[in-house]
């Protein structure tokens, strides 16, 4: 009897207005039509409910993923000129050599068109006794600034939103710093600057949506003046993918991958380098991450990821104390190829 009712249900779902009936092949075809029409509409709907702004901040404070901006600044709300400040917080793990670093930033945004930002980069030393001298310092200064030319979706759902922005850090006495005092006995501290245009777009449509951005730099820093001051002043692509979905409690879930091209040489490393002169090879840097955040209102946002800096970057000539060899040739390894990253932002 079961059986006979389905079959009558399929019939006068699909067939009310048809004098012979069909197969129940077809019919099951047409169901199976049906509820995957209605399953992608689930999902759908929670792809449209995922946020259009990203809330979190950069390693260096701006809106973005973890080491690259997007079009996006800090949320303000309606009818409002000022956000609230958002402050973030981000720990990258690369004890090795470089040491660890901790970043502490607070960004305020301005009528969903603009914002700025100070970030105090704090550094405590690696534990290479051979290269970690070369990171021995406090820390450094980081400003940030950023406008919005073109919101997303500002002239059609197809439009990408549209930012120019600049970095100027101050204080950075890494890696050329540290090489210049060596070789003349004064500690110079830089300042190096980020001056960047970047386009952003979220695509939240089934089978799978996706945020994608990409820009590009004129900037004079090495792995962000962590690796010192590039030799000119000069442009480089970065960019990332992310790919947001829906979790449970009002949250999203996004892994992502981010990438930064770096200048190819540092001032000052080639007097470190074996044979004297030669350049480093300053590698891609590239991060790994998973992003969780809240879809409504979002206040928060948790990073943790992977990041590849640099490995072996060239080799130098280190004394070995003894006549026969007097020098050996040894690496420069930052071991800094698999680094933890752990991110965290709260708009108030």
């Amino acid at each position: 009897m079961e059986t006979e009712a389905i079959d009558m249900w399929y019939k006068h779902l699909f067939f009310l207005e048809c004098e012979q009936p069909r197969s129940m092949e077809s019919i099951d075809v047409k169901v199976r039509a049906l509820l995957s029409a209605a399953l992608w509409g689930c999902i759908a709907a929670h792809f449209a409910a995922l946020p259009t702004q990203a809330q979190n901040l950069t390693l260096e404070g701006q809106t973005g993923g973890f080491i690259t901006p997007t079009a996006y600044v800090v949320y303000t709300a309606k009818d409002k000129f000022f956000s609230h400040p958002t402050v973030g917080y981000h720990f990258v793990d690369a004890s090795d050599v470089i040491g660890d670093i901790h970043n502490f930033s607070i960004t305020e945004g301005f009528a969903n068109r603009a914002e700025v930002g100070y970030t105090r980069s704090q550094h405590t030393e690696g534990n290479s006794a051979l290269f970690s001298d070369l990171w021995n310092f406090a820390g450094m200064n980081i400003f940030n600034g950023k406008v919005v030319a073109v919101k997303e979706n500002q002239f059609g759902p197809w439009t990408p939103g549209l930012a120019a922005g600049f970095v100027v850090r101050t204080g950075d006495k890494f890696v050329s710093g540290a090489i210049n005092q060596a070789l003349t006995g004064t500690l110079k501290s830089y300042t190096n600057e980020d001056v960047y245009v970047a386009a952003t777009k979220m695509w939240l449509h089934p089978p799978v949506p996706l945020l994608v951005n990409l820009g590009w730099k004129a900037t004079n820093a090495s792995i962000y003046g962590i690796g010192g001051q590039a030799t000119r002043f000069g442009g480089r692509l970065f960019g990332g993918l992310g790919i947001p979905l829906p979790l449970p409690f009002h949250t999203f879930l996004v892994p992502a991958i981010g990438f930064t091209q770096e200048p190819p040489q540092v001032v000052n490393l080639g007097a470190l380098l074996f044979p004297p002169g030669s350049g480093a090879h300053i590698p891609t840097t590239m991060d790994y991450a998973v992003r969780i955040a809240q879809k409504e209102d979002p206040h928060f946002a948790f990073d943790i990821g992977v990041g590849h800096v640099a490995g072996t970057i060239g080799s130098t000539a280190v004394p070995t104390g003894v006549p026969l060899p007097p020098y050996a040739i040894v690496p420069v390894n930052l071991k800094a190829n698999s680094v933890l990253g752990v991110g965290l932002s709260y708009r108030y």
